[in-house]
This record gives C-alpha cells, sequence and structure tokens, in this order.
C-alpha cells in the first residue's frame, strides 16, 4: 500500500517515463498496451464492414431487383438508427448480464460492424451498378463467363481502388467512434487500456484534468495523430488511384 502511495501519480521520471497515473500504473505502458487495444478495436471493425460491405453491396448491385431492394431497405433502416442511445442500451444490457470486461472488447468490434457496414455496402453498389454497363463486362456475358468469375475477376478488382480508400479514412473515423465509446465507459473498461479510458480519468477527477497533463495528454495526442495519419494516407491513396483527383 505504501509503495502505491508513493507511485501514485507520479512526475515523469527515468523510472516512468510519462508518470504513474492515480493508481501508481505507468502511463507510458498502459499508453503501448491501450495503442494495442484501440487499433485491433479499429482494424478488425474497419475489415469486417468492408467484407460484409462488399459481399452484400456486391450481390445488391450485381443481381438488382427484389434482393437490391431487400439490402438497399435493411441499409437504411440501419443508417437511419441513433447509434449512441441504442449502444447505450447495449451497454446497460451488458453491465445486467456481468460481461466481462475483456469480453466487452467483442461486442464493442460488433456493433461498430453492424451499425456502419450499409455505407461500405452502398459504396460497393454504385460502383457495380456503373461498372456492369461497360464493354468489357458485355464481351464477358457474350462470352458466357460464369457469374463468380464477372464478380470476382472483373467487377471486384474494379471497385478495390475506391475501398482503399474508403477503408483507410475510415479508420480514422474508427479510432474516434472507439475513443469516444471508451471515453464514456460504454467500450473497453479499467483495468484495461485504451486510450479513450485513459482519457477517461480527468472526468472522475478535475484535479487530473488542471494538473497532471502527462496522465491523460499522451493519449489524447496519440488519437489526434493516428487520426492525422490515416487521413492523410487516405488523401493520398485517392489522389494516386484517382487520377481525376490529380492537379
Amino acid at each position: 500500500e505504501t509503495g502505491k502511495e508513493i507511485n501514485s501519480l507520479a512526475k515523469p521520471s527515468k523510472d516512468h517515463i510519462l508518470g504513474t497515473d492515480k493508481d501508481g500504473r505507468d502511463v507510458f505502458t498502459r499508453l503501448m498496451y491501450g495503442g494495442r487495444i484501440s487499433l485491433a478495436v479499429s482494424f478488425i471493425a474497419v475489415f469486417a464492414i468492408n467484407i460484409l460491405g462488399v459481399v452484400l453491396g456486391g450481390i445488391s448491385g450485381y443481381f438488382g431487383g427484389v434482393i437490391d431492394d431487400v439490402i438497399m431497405r435493411i441499409c437504411d433502416i440501419l443508417m437511419c438508427l441513433p447509434g449512441f442511445p441504442i449502444l447505450l442500451i447495449i451497454s446497460t444490457l451488458l453491465d445486467a448480464a456481468n460481461v466481462a470486461a475483456n469480453m466487452r472488447i467483442y461486442f464493442h468490434m460488433a456493433f461498430l460492424t453492424l451499425f456502419s457496414w450499409p455505407g461500405t455496402a452502398r459504396l460497393v453498389r454504385g460502383q457495380i451498378l456503373f461498372l456492369r454497363e461497360q464493354e468489357y463486362m458485355v464481351a464477358a456475358e457474350a462470352m458466357g463467363y460464369s457469374t463468380s468469375r464477372k464478380i470476382f475477376k472483373h467487377l471486384i478488382p474494379n471497385v478495390m481502388p475506391q475501398l482503399i480508400v474508403s477503408m483507410t479514412l475510415s479508420l480514422g473515423s474508427m479510432i474516434l467512434y472507439e475513443a469516444s465509446l471508451s471515453y464514456l465507459n460504454m467500450g473497453v473498461r479499467a483495468p484495461f487500456a485504451a486510450w479513450g479510458t485513459m482519457i477517461n480519468i480527468v472526468a472522475e477527477d478535475s484535479n487530473i484534468l488542471q494538473n497532471f497533463f502527462n496522465v491523460w495528454g499522451p493519449p489524447g495526442l496519440c488519437i489526434i495523430i493516428a487520426v492525422l495519419g490515416f487521413n492523410f494516407v487516405g488523401d493520398g491513396l485517392r489522389d494516386a488511384l484517382d487520377p481525376k483527383q490529380r492537379r
């Protein structure tokens, strides 16, 4: 206990590069582990979103008709739902069910995927509706190619440049989303570290906000740098992959 009191809110030193938090935990170590969780959640959610979006958007755009109508109506419903109020309800249900803190991360990723795939599906659907009328697709139809070959050999590869740009740009949004949820104590919870969880400490203790920037400042800076970095990469890829964007 004595050691804990001594280490609580320690200033940066050679033993603790960024100092310690109010529980005596090394801020730099938690920053590294928090980055691993925050980035992992964002990357996994983005990949799951794009896989689901490509599959359903591709089916919708290629086959059209009733299938297109059903998938697009599902997209409309999901895009109209208020995300944060629903998340509040889900978080309350998880608390009532006594879900372990280390398991909440999986529900977190599932939620982000469920409510975010319609945007990707609409993007893929729009591209395929345009591409399937191109001359090379008419030629593929005339040559009797199978549906799977036309989709995976001719359509999906031509959608990938726009999809890669969309994925890169959405990574920044996912990091912000995850950080916001963790800050509101609806995502990753202590003792597990995430950048948003580390910033959440200022909501509990105004003294830390005023006097201990080393505790909450570094995770905030990491969020800003990560989001800006992914956005810059996305802008660069958009310029590189889309000749119309070049000046």
